[in-house]
Order: C-alpha cells, then sequence, then structure tokens
C-alpha cells in the first residue's frame, strides 16, 4: 500500500466511488468549503489502485481539521484508514498543529471505533433527526508523532 499526497481531484474521484456519502462532491464544493486554507489530500493506492482518501484543513493555527475520507469496498479490511489516520497524523504535527479534530455519525461504527481505538476524545453529541445520524465530535491533542 501506499500513502501519498493528492489533488483535490484525486479526492473527488476516490469519494466517488464510497458509497456511504450521501451527497456527490465536486471540485466546486470542495473548494468552496476549504477555501483560502491550508490543507491536505491524502490519497491510499493498492495495487495500483485508489482505494482511500482524507481530505482536511486548517481551522486555525493549532487546530487542523479531517472532514472528509473514507475506503472504498474493495479496499476495505486491509488497514487503509488506519494508514490514512497514521499519515494524516504525522503530517499534522510536522505542519506544528496541536490538535486534530473530526467529526462522525452513529451509523458509522468502523469510523467510531477507528478514532477510539487511536485516542481520539469525544468532546461534543450533536443530536439530529434519528440516532443513527447523530453527529460525535472528537479531539486529538498532538504534541508530537507517535
Amino acid at each position: 500500500m501506499i500513502i501519498r499526497e493528492g489533488t483535490l481531484a484525486d479526492a473527488i474521484n476516490v469519494l466517488g466511488q464510497i458509497d456511504e456519502f450521501s451527497r456527490e462532491e465536486t471540485l466546486v464544493s470542495l473548494k468552496k468549503r476549504i477555501g483560502d486554507k491550508p490543507f491536505l489530500v491524502l490519497i491510499a493506492e493498492q495495487d495500483g489502485e485508489s482505494c482511500g482518501v482524507k481530505v482536511g484543513y486548517q481551522l486555525d493555527e493549532d487546530c487542523f481539521y479531517s472532514w472528509l475520507g473514507g475506503v472504498t469496498r474493495k479496499g476495505r479490511r486491509r488497514g487503509i484508514a488506519q494508514a490514512l489516520l497514521h499519515s494524516q497524523e504525522r503530517w499534522v504535527a510536522q505542519h506544528g498543529y496541536t490538535s486534530l479534530r473530526v467529526k462522525s455519525r452513529n451509523c458509522f461504527a468502523g469510523m467510531l471505533c477507528l478514532l477510539l481505538n487511536n485516542h481520539y476524545l469525544i468532546e461534543h453529541l450533536e443530536k439530529k433527526d434519528s440516532l443513527d445520524q447523530y453527529r460525535l465530535h472528537f479531539v486529538k491533542k498532538i504534541t508530537h508523532y507517535q
């Protein structure tokens, strides 16, 4: 497996292969959300195919937000999400951020487990219409890359 920095166009390509996303992202929608903030796109490749993505951007001088990510069905259960998470944490630490924030939903049990297993702490619960759509807000302090 290879984890590399990619472009927003690379991210769109992988995101389009992930069924769980209810809204189809476009280059315009990604650029609108990120604006002129520093950002990172990580792409996971296995056997020459893009199979995972992680997109994040700066919230402020000290905090980076892991916004959007996922692994294609074909790439699952191969440690790709874990590798993307570690690569993002390493990059965040190298760029001087001291915390990393991320949100997920109750319906994404795999992501919730990944975050908890990697020492992310729940700091807030955002209630929605149905329990499975509740958002959990996580934070992890980044002092150096472990």
